[in-house]
């Protein structure tokens, strides 16, 4: 039975759990440069950081949703590439502003409303990522 949903399920796993490594990647690269050669408390070297932490970690999700999750044999790889940044520069943006709006805008700025709302609003990237994946960089 277990075998029998891991197959009905397997892209579904298999993105969750690449997601998950790219989340550690994302955040891990980023704490690495900050507590290594790049300051927090400089402006543009914390942004250096975040940006460089999104890059290494939305290579490493291209590479693996290609191979691993979608299994994708596009030979327009170049395209693929672009429409999969473009989907998560958009999620990027959309995350971007709801953690504006409640944070900011509704003022749910305590530490426990900011560790809900980033934790509802990574599960709406999570799925936006995937359903944006699905339908559009990754098509068959």
């Amino acid at each position: 039975m277990i075998k029998k949903l891991y197959h009905q399920y397997e892209e579904i796993i298999k993105y969750v759990i690449i997601g998950g490594i790219t989340t550690i990647i994302g955040i891990g690269s980023k704490w690495l440069l900050l507590f290594t050669i790049l300051n927090a408390e400089n402006p543009f070297e914390l942004q250096l950081a975040v940006i460089i932490s999104w890059i290494l970690a939305v290579s490493f999700a291209y590479i693996a949703n290609r191979i691993i999750v979608f299994k994708s044999k596009n030979d327009n790889i170049l395209k693929e590439i672009i429409s999969f940044v473009s989907a998560r520069v958009i999620t990027l943006l959309i995350e971007m502003a709801l953690t504006w709006l409640f944070v900011t805008l509704l003022r749910m700025n305590s530490d426990t409303e900011v560790m809900i709302i980033t934790l509802i609003v990574q599960i709406i990237v999570l799925v936006l990522n995937y359903v944006f994946s699905k339908l559009f960089v990754f098509k068959k």
